[in-house]
């Protein structure tokens, strides 16, 4: 006989009209401003950063609370080092506004620019190089007529004396191929037999800013880091396993190819394939979904600029070919890096031709920031499932944000220092007992067969074990007729509650 049991999962705590909205923080710095700001479900003010310095382009929480930013220093000395976008200068900063560790990554032949990402304690920035154009010549470049600035990456360990030290690195330049010049190195026979490797002149034309790499993100789980190229038009894969040595190298590292590219997605004509453009013209915030649960975990997600058409951008999710078991990206002799098209798509009400970023939340909504840059739209917001805006639009003005749930430890090692806790759901001063609310729900029959009966008219989500929500109802009254026997997890949403698990 079939048998369907439910368990209380949890009690959804929501202080605003809806139980899917924005529940917890929105962390942001306007475009050319040097103040970072913390603002709540309500989109009140929790805590600012008022610092001295114009932040270039992207600030991130660590789980101790303090600010990481990246923020423009002495640019200068890296010719057209002024770049919109560029850095030249990161920080830790306390909650309190003081500085505990900085370093300038700034000189004639580097400059720190774009994105940055937290790898555990440690920060990754994003970086030029110049490369002159003999030396590009001399690998294989063609017409190389000016200088060129590829990508690298580096990764700072604080020294505990307000400083830091380079512990690991990575350059784009040690892993290109062409095809021109059998007497010139990294030559390779045919382009399409390499996807491991970055053809030179796959982007021929245009500034030294080569690349323009604007996006990175870390994944612990799979120790590799991932990166976006708005004139590449595509994102890329690389292993964080090995050595600074390995990196750049072939061999060596969780993958054994060293630094080699694992994985790329998005315009397979860079490697001489047929297939389509998925990313069209420009593309920010390659990220991972966390991996927790949440709808599409373990997906790459994606800002897509003109995903739709010029004017209309799209949030797209990738699901990667991924083997554990080799540890390598699956891939059919002949044919490009699947999928052949994004996995997910949402539409965006809000679009931007420049910078952007976005993330899923673990209630399965899209949180989106549109830029402000090259005529974007300039606000963040929240839409649910069914592509309904849950929250905002915020007129954040701002490159990139993030947003924070209430559990992240930063949030909680931050209570201490914010302004205002009273309008945020997270810190709620009114002790309630579990029991209570437990005891006020009435589940039955449970164990079930063909229905369940709860009495609670809010928004009922139910999941199987594996974590996939199979049923989603206000009714009191619910079919459950078509599952399959087993334990099943509950979720309550109701108002002006705290977490409650049982």
């Amino acid at each position: 006989m079939k048998n369907i049991q439910l368990t209380l999962l949890t009690l959804l705590i929501v202080t605003v009209t809806s139980a899917q909205n924005f529940n917890g923080f929105a962390l942001y710095n306007a475009q050319g401003s040097s103040t970072t700001y913390l603002i709540d479900e309500n989109q009140n003010i929790s805590h600012t950063w008022n610092m001295t310095t114009e932040c270039n382009y992207t600030v991130q929480l660590k789980e101790n609370g303090n600010l990481i930013r990246g923020t423009k220093g002495n640019t200068n000395v890296f010719s057209n080092g002024n770049i919109a976008a560029g850095a030249g200068q990161v920080q830790e900063i306390a909650p309190d506004g003081s500085i505990v560790w900085s370093f300038d990554y700034a000189d004639n032949d580097h400059v720190s620019h774009h994105d940055l990402t937290l790898v555990g304690d440690n920060v990754l920035l994003t970086a030029y190089e110049k490369k002159s154009s003999a030396e590009l010549s001399a690998a294989g470049f063609n017409n190389a007529s000016s200088e060129k600035w590829p990508t690298h990456f580096v990764e700072l360990e604080s020294d505990g004396s307000g400083g830091a030290t380079i512990v690991w690195e990575w350059h784009i330049w040690d892993h290109m191929c062409q095809d021109t010049d059998t007497s010139k190195p990294n030559y390779v026979a045919n382009i399409s037999y390499n996807p491991e490797l970055i053809d030179i002149n796959m982007l021929s034309g245009g500034s030294g800013d080569w690349f323009h790499v604007n996006g990175v993100d870390y994944n612990e789980d799979l120790d590799q880091i991932v990166f976006s190229s708005r004139f590449a038009s595509e994102i890329y894969i690389i292993d964080h396993s090995t050595t600074s040595a390995e990196a750049a190298s072939h061999t060596g590292g969780n993958s054994g190819m060293g630094g080699d590219i694992l994985y790329r997605w998005g315009n397979p004509s860079n490697y001489d394939l047929s297939g389509a453009q998925v990313i069209p013209n420009a593309v920010h915030d390659v990220r991972w979904i966390t991996d927790d649960g949440r709808p599409n975990g373990g997906f790459l997600q994606i800002f897509n600029n003109s995903g739709v058409s010029n004017n209309q951008s799209a949030i797209d999710g990738i699901e990667t070919p991924w083997d554990a078991t080799t540890y390598s990206y699956l891939r059919n002799s002949g044919q490009p890096f699947s999928p052949s098209s994004y996995s997910t798509r949402y539409e965006c009400a809000y679009s931007a031709s420049g910078q952007s970023a976005s993330d899923r939340m673990s209630n399965g909504n899209i949180y989106v920031n549109a830029s402000s840059g090259q005529g974007g739209a300039g606000v963040m917001y929240e839409v649910d499932e069914l592509g309904i805006i849950v929250w905002g639009p915020y007129n954040a003005q701002s490159p990139k944000g993030f947003r924070y749930e209430c559990e992240y430890p930063g949030i909680i090692a931050l209570e201490p220092f914010m302004t205002n806790t009273t309008s945020t759901s997270c810190f709620d001063a009114t002790p309630i007992s579990e029991n209570d609310e437990v005891d006020n729900l009435v589940i039955y029959p449970n164990p079930a067969i063909d229905h369940i009966t709860i009495n609670n008219q809010q928004v009922k989500d139910i999941y199987n074990l594996m974590g996939v929500r199979v049923i989603r109802t206000s009714d009191t009254e619910i079919d459950v007729n078509h599952l399959a026997s087993g334990i099943y997890n509950l979720r309550v949403a109701e108002r002006n509650m705290k977490f409650i698990k049982k």
